[in-house]
């Protein structure tokens, strides 16, 4: 399960502004070009475990400040998901 979570948590740390639109889209998150490539940017390079729930906290009330809370609620439920999988 490790390994699982290794991958997950590398993926949204390099994740691009226009991989976010491409999930947004599949998952149904709107979220727009600007709020994605902000996203993106504070995500690049941060060492945040979405398993973890503080650390998952912290980072849904970052995205709420660049992309609203309605986005912010979205991306959690998302984390979520990944997290149960």
């Amino acid at each position: 399960m490790k390994i699982f979570e290794n991958i997950i948590n590398h993926k949204i740390s390099n994740i691009t502004g226009d991989e976010l639109l491409k999930y947004g889209k599949q998952f149904q998150i709107i979220i727009t070009k600007q709020q994605a490539n902000k996203i993106a940017g504070y995500l690049r390079g941060q060492q945040v475990n979405i398993f973890n729930d503080s650390e998952r906290s912290r980072l849904v009330k970052e995205i709420a400040k660049v992309a609203g809370p309605e986005t912010a609620r979205a991306v959690n439920k998302l984390f979520i998901q990944f997290t149960k999988a």
